[in-house]
């Protein structure tokens, strides 16, 4: 939501929301200056981290307002979240990638998936593209081999468990190394994969849920958000998508905007008349679905089309003024007690108080038993 009201002020030059876009974002910054905050780390996992992070990207790229001298800029927050990424990379497991979540004692902590390892991509990329630093060149590249290599990303650039983020940081690739390959290999095949699974009849859906009896999670209700704001600013960093996805983008806006005509109620407290469906295929009727995530949706939608009006994302040699810090970042292990790791010492202490206590439970019960004969 906030990388949208990000891309609203600078689409639109309306600055109304910026102080509270601002607030929200520094909100959450944390003692490490990383997005791990106190009141969310211990169940946070690196795709929500990962969002954070791409927003604040999004605040760099779009010259947002930038925090007090004395605070970290978003260019050296995001630097921060990229840093800790590389530290959690696995080689030793599957070949690489990173785990879903942070922490062992969190339910996932075994599984690696697309979401996670896309926010380190994009991330990377859109670093490389900003900062022109090569090491986030190689370290997307990396991440992306590693998704085709297990199969996250297949032979026709589907994205599995995951869609969306490969598709703008391969933009980003492309726009670093000018058009060079694999990279518009790699982008055209996702943009070809994301406009046959992702849009019908020309019309962004949800193909997993949308037309089924199953309903929508909450995530799932705002991913159209995410797909439109990423596809807008890969037509700016990658203009020759622009004849395959901005016919996309506008009869979305359209029927997003038929959308928004539903009543004020408990899942939406705004004026009478404006709250926006999730499905946008029933073009012209409100399909009575309403909440944050179908209000940012239908938001993204209809800003998608503006995006050619506003300034192409800045970098620090066109304008960026964002400062970055290559060192940011902390330790894992800093930011919450870990149980100490088992000695040798440890364990021979605990066998002689299970024999003492077994000793003394053993000696017990013989008194009793003597008591009662």
């Amino acid at each position: 939501m906030f990388g949208t009201l990000i891309d609203y002020a600078a689409f639109t030059g309306d600055k109304t929301y910026n102080d509270i876009t601002f607030q929200a974002l520094q909100h959450q910054v944390g003692d490490d200056a990383d997005f791990m905050p106190s009141n969310q780390t211990k169940s946070e996992g690196n795709d929500d981290q990962g969002f954070w992070a791409m927003a604040a990207m999004t605040a760099a790229e779009m010259n947002f307002t930038n925090p007090d001298p004395d605070q970290p800029q978003w260019l050296a927050l995001v630097q921060a979240v990229y840093n800790e990424y590389v530290g959690r990379w696995e080689p030793d497991t599957c070949g690489g990638g990173m785990r879903w979540q942070i922490y062992t004692f969190n339910n996932g902590y075994n599984y690696k998936n697309s979401v996670s390892n896309g926010c380190f991509f994009n991330i990377a990329a859109r670093l490389a593209k900003y900062t022109a630093n090569e090491t986030y060149s190689e370290w997307a590249s990396k991440i992306y081999e590693w998704e085709q290599s297990v199969g996250f990303i297949n032979e026709n650039y589907n994205v599995l468990d995951g869609a969306g983020n490969a598709g703008n940081g391969a933009a980003a690739m492309y726009n670093h190394t000018d058009g060079a390959e694999p990279w518009k290999t790699r982008l055209e095949g996702q943009v070809k994969s994301v406009a046959s699974i992702f849009f019908d009849d020309g019309v962004m859906w949800e193909p997993s849920c949308e037309k089924t009896s199953a309903k929508c999670n909450t995530d799932q209700q705002a991913f159209k958000g995410h797909l439109s704001r990423w596809m807008a600013l890969t037509t700016v960093i990658a203009p020759f998508t622009s004849d395959t996805i901005t016919p996309l983008l506008k009869s979305s806006a359209q029927a997003a905007a038929k959308q928004c005509s539903g009543p004020a109620s408990t899942d939406y407290k705004g004026p009478a008349g404006t709250a926006c469906g999730f499905s946008w295929l029933q073009q012209a009727t409100f399909d009575g679905i309403s909440g944050v995530g179908e209000q940012m949706n239908a938001l993204q939608a209809v800003m998608a089309p503006l995006v050619h009006l506003a300034q192409p994302p800045y970098t620090s040699e066109t304008g960026g003024s964002s400062q970055g810090n290559p060192n940011a970042g902390a330790s894992d292990a800093d930011k919450i007690e870990q149980p100490k790791p088992i000695t040798a010492g440890d364990k021979a202490g605990a066998g002689i108080l299970t024999t003492l206590a077994l000793g003394g439970l053993l000696s017990g019960m013989w008194f009793v038993l003597m008591d009662e004969k």
